[in-house]
């Protein structure tokens, strides 16, 4: 599986379904980031799908309200 481009939005199966941006490559990895803020995480590709487009609203929903509670910039 080819790496996606930086910011396009997958869902990690390996890790309980996390919803994360791509960030780059880390050797084998994948390095996503919670949408919402905080720390990536190492995903293994073969567990990462890209996120449907309610996935994806879902996920883009609970950054605006982290960034309205002042937890992400």
């Amino acid at each position: 599986m080819t790496a996606p481009e930086v910011g396009t939005v997958l869902v990690d199966t390996g890790h309980d379904s996390r919803t994360g941006e791509f960030r780059g490559l880390a050797g084998p990895y994948w390095m996503l980031r919670p949408i919402e803020g905080g720390p990536e995480w190492e995903a293994e590709p073969e567990h990462v799908r890209l996120a449907t487009p309610a996935e994806r609203l879902s996920a883009k929903t609970a950054r605006e309200n982290a960034r309205s509670r002042g937890e992400v910039a």
